[in-house]
């Protein structure tokens, strides 16, 4: 579950900000004239002899005066978008590490200014405020549960779809392959398509078998399982005045086959699906956000492992349009 927001639409001064414990700064290339906590910025400037106009490539935190842990990041309008939320991310990470269970965000500048920088930010703390699975050690963070926002009061529902696409994406990658096998992930998507009222049709290996798809069917054969299949989900709203169509390769895990990768490229091949991830979740964003879009989204989901069944160098297959 992703923080919920609390919109003030009135510019933050310190007193408003005085209860909390974590506050993102987002600022204007022009300094407004009355910052709250300025004092602990220039001293945290000086300190570092750095500029304000370097905050957009280096945010700085300091302590504030009651004790809080601030962060101030400067966003140019001629930064690019990718820019603007790696500045935002690196910002807020001091705050994160933390695991707070509340977040203020203060933007500044003129209105135009504050409602494009609320948005990223939102986007951003909901993104990064939410541990991913992990296996490797044990993850004290805990999820971020509320956002106080000062100085813009907007409708954000669209960058919450957008947040809950990214997570579902991220989540799906990271998990292991022992855990997602391609048998698992159809069952997950099968699950999605329930919640969010998708249709969705398997194509199978018998199925494909069938109809000839021999260039899918070679690369999933060697599979003991033979749990691969194409899936193919439809999000159809009512006045969609549009039609997109996704396609996403889901290889749960691919050795190269017999022409086996070598260990260091082998490493991180659980990620081979993380292109059906993505797609699967632009379909949830699009669906959250109620965009009058329909879009087929097709995942070709299977595992390219080595064994008897194989395929090999120099076996001719028939892909489903005729091409050998």
């Amino acid at each position: 579950m992703l923080a919920t927001v609390k919109p003030h639409a009135g510019v933050a001064d310190a007193a408003a900000l005085a209860k909390s414990r974590h506050v993102l700064f987002v600022l204007p290339p022009a300094r407004p004239a009355a910052l709250p906590y300025a004092a602990v910025l220039d001293a945290k400037l000086d300190r570092t002899r750095s500029r304000y106009a370097e905050l957009g490539k280096h945010p700085l935190s300091a302590e504030l005066p009651h004790g809080a842990l601030a962060a101030w990041v400067v966003l140019d309008d001629g930064m690019t978008p990718f820019a603007r939320l790696a500045a935002l991310r690196r910002a807020l990470m001091p705050l994160l590490a933390e695991s707070p269970q509340q977040l203020a965000i203060a933007v500044y500048g003129e209105t135009s200014q504050r409602e494009r920088a609320a948005s990223e930010a939102l986007y951003c703390a909901w993104v990064n405020g939410m541990p991913l699975p992990t296996r490797k050690r044990r993850d004290e963070r805990q999820p971020l549960k509320k956002i106080a926002l000062h100085g813009a009061a907007g409708d954000y529902t669209a960058e919450r779809a957008r947040a809950e696409g990214n997570l579902l994406a991220r989540r799906l990658t990271r998990m292991p392959p022992n855990e997602l096998t391609p048998a698992r992930y159809r069952e997950r998507v099968r699950e999605l398509a329930g919640e969010h009222g998708w249709q969705c049709e398997e194509y199978d290996m018998k199925k494909l078998r069938r109809m000839g798809a021999g260039a899918f069917v070679a690369v999933a054969q060697g599979s003991e399982a033979e749990d691969a299949a194409i899936v193919h989900l439809t999000h159809a709203p009512k006045g969609a005045d549009k039609t997109l169509a996704l396609v996403g390769k889901g290889i749960c895990f691919d050795t190269g086959g017999h022409n086996l990768k070598p260990a260091k490229h082998m490493h991180g091949m659980h990620e081979d699906m993380n292109g059906s991830a993505v797609a699967l979740g632009v379909l949830l964003a699009a669906t959250r956000a109620k965009l009058p879009v329909k879009i087929d989204c097709w995942l070709a989901i299977a595992q390219n492992h080595i064994g008897p069944k194989a395929y090999k160098q120099n076996d001719v297959v028939t892909a489903l349009n005729g091409t050998s």
